[in-house]
């Protein structure tokens, strides 16, 4: 949990920064005040430790996790490299390969359908083209979710499964969901929570995820039991995955800088709190032992994203002791962004 120094601390610096834009102390008072009050009343607490714990840290990174070196491996998309990526194929093949856990993205289809689908169209992992959204389900399970993969001929013919097909599929193999909503957090959140009713297991299965602090605040509203998670890569605004600027303009990058250090300050000091979440999705290049130990002061666990190397693997398995997402549990392949 945030300390009562750090919140001092936080807030104190609220007010300086307000106090000397402003030259107003009575005006910097209230505005601080203010947030500190509404911080309060519109927070939500975490759910508890050790329901955190059954969903994080399946067996107690024992017998569970004993394929990856004793922490939680979990197959991002369901392990793209080894299956088509969210589909029901990839979420077997994650299983037999000894993942933890599996990482599936959440679109909704233009009747309302949630499903599995990364990208918001379906142009690169299928034979079709156009937007999720724009899609009724049955036009969407006409697919080959294969057609684009490099193991296509042996997957040929995998469909996008549904929202509920691929939970029911991982409860029959006993895999930790991570939930990742990148869009529309209201119908996101209603059809992740009809999940949970009809589904209690997932309760101490599945995490929410999200870039969004909206989708998690949503689902912590709708369901205040849920484990959540907020996905965080520093300069994500400024800057595509690669490294390069996503702004051609001086004053560009300029504006979308000054915009990711608000947003990256927001997240390791306010965000994470208002939404009450139980872990962090961080990319790989930027933890450490020191930033681990960070989060875990406030009770918050470290999920790294995407370890493709074995000398990556190692790293997490041996040094850093927390969980991280794959694209392969089978192969050592290329570290990409």
């Amino acid at each position: 949990m945030l300390q009562l120094g750090d919140e001092a601390v936080y807030f104190s610096a609220v007010f300086v920064l307000v106090a000397s834009g402003t030259r107003s102390p009575t005006g910097a008072s209230l505005l601080t005040a203010f947030l500190y009050v509404f911080m309060l009343m519109f927070r939500f607490p975490p759910v508890p430790a050790d329901q955190a714990g059954r969903v994080l840290r399946p067996g107690g990174w024992g017998a569970a996790a004993a394929g990856s070196g004793g922490v939680p491996a979990v197959a991002l998309g369901g392990g793209g490299r080894d299956a088509p990526e969210n589909t029901l194929a990839a979420i077997r093949e994650a299983s037999r390969n000894g993942a933890t856990g599996v990482e599936l993205d959440l679109s909704l289809t233009a009747d309302g359908v949630a499903v599995l689908m990364h990208d918001e169209t379906v142009d690169r992992t299928t034979n079709g083209s156009g937007p999720v959204s724009g899609l009724r389900l049955v036009q969407v399970k006409k697919l080959d979710a294969a057609a684009r993969h490099r193991l296509k001929d042996k997957f040929s013919g995998e469909k996008v499964p549904t929202l509920q097909e691929a939970v029911e599929e991982c409860l029959r193999h006993q895999l930790t969901i991570f939930f990742d909503v990148k869009s529309q957090p209201d119908k996101a959140a209603a059809a992740l929570h009809q999940m949970y009713k009809k589904y209690p297991a997932l309760y101490n299965s599945s995490i929410v995820c999200s870039f969004e602090p909206k989708v998690i605040y949503k689902m912590r509203q709708t369901d205040s039991n849920v484990v959540t998670a907020l996905i965080h890569r520093p300069w994500r605004l400024s800057r595509f995955d690669d490294g390069t600027s996503r702004s051609l303009s001086t004053s560009g990058r300029l504006w979308l800088g000054i915009l990711d250090v608000l947003l990256d300050w927001a997240h390791h000091h306010i965000l994470w709190k208002l939404c009450g979440v139980s872990a962090i999705l961080v990319h790989k290049d930027f933890i450490s032992v020191d930033y681990v130990q960070y989060w875990a002061e406030r009770g918050v666990e470290v999920v790294g994203w995407t370890v493709t190397t074995a000398v990556e693997k190692d790293y997490y398995q041996k040094m850093l002791k927390i969980g991280y997402m794959t694209d392969s549990l089978l192969e050592d392949i290329d570290a990409r962004y």
